[in-house]
């Protein structure tokens, strides 16, 4: 029903303030947005017309404020795979022993399996990222653990992008007349590769499709460069220097 009363005696009521001047110069502080009404000793002028609490307090203050959940920062972890690994795909397993805190504080351990699967043609470097795996506590996202493919030197290849290098060491002779290369792959296939051509110091023999499988299509593979280190005599008889000479046509 119509009440005959004006604005101005009818919000003092609600609000428990003196007059409508109270009202007004808490709702306009020149401090920015809701001047004192946290009723605290910053954030706004307080009124000095009136130090009572004021009823809007529970709700404008920031006593009931609550921050937002923030996430952990990442922890990461290498993980050492073979050549072989690399090469063939492989399957990694971690036992992992986490916290979990209640809201009490209250924390427990758990273990967890975490499992990898290392595909064909990963490289050193790859990051395999398993999320909010991390210790959990209250009003905190837990860290992503992330695992970094380490890769591990090997006893007779070395690896240049997709493609595999070996070197081998020869004679000068060998160098010179030719030989046979024999390897073993890293799928443990035997692979036999004739070298007719002279050798020399920068000479290099590439095996097509014989290299890493491809990331994106490990059907497709890179190369086998095969390397040669050319022992050279430190000394030669008259006679040697002579035969060189006369196979050679100098």
């Amino acid at each position: 029903m119509f009440n005959p009363r004006n604005a101005d005696d009818i919000f003092p009521d609600m609000f428990n303030l003196p007059n409508m001047d109270d009202i007004f110069f808490r709702f306009s502080s020149p401090f920015g947005g809701m001047g004192g009404l946290g009723g605290g000793s910053s954030g706004g002028i307080r009124g000095s017309r009136s130090s009572r609490s004021f009823p809007g307090d529970s709700i404008f203050g920031s006593s009931t404020h609550q921050a937002a959940p923030w996430k952990a920062p990442p922890i990461e972890y290498r993980l050492p795979c073979s050549l072989e690994e690399l090469y063939k795909g492989a399957t990694k397993k971690m036992k992992l022993t986490r916290e979990i805190a209640d809201t009490s504080g209250r924390t427990k351990k758990v273990e967890e399996i975490l499992t990898v699967d290392v595909k064909p043609g990963w490289k050193e470097g790859t990051k395999i990222t398993f999320f909010e795996k991390g210790n959990k506590q209250p009003n905190i996202i837990p860290s992503d653990l992330v695992f970094i493919i380490d890769e591990k030197p090997h006893n007779v290849f070395t690896r240049n992008g997709n493609d595999l290098i070996v070197t081998k060491n020869i004679s000068m002779a060998e160098g010179l007349t030719g030989l046979t290369v024999h390897l073993t792959t890293l799928d443990d296939r035997s692979l036999t590769i004739p070298i007719n051509n002279v050798v020399h110091p920068n000479y290099e023999e590439v095996v097509p499709r014989e290299g890493m499988p491809l990331q994106k299509d490990p059907t497709k593979k890179g190369d086998l460069r095969i390397k040669f280190n050319i022992k050279f005599p430190t000394t030669l008889t008259s006679d040697q220097k002579a035969g060189i000479k006369k196979l050679l046509g100098a």
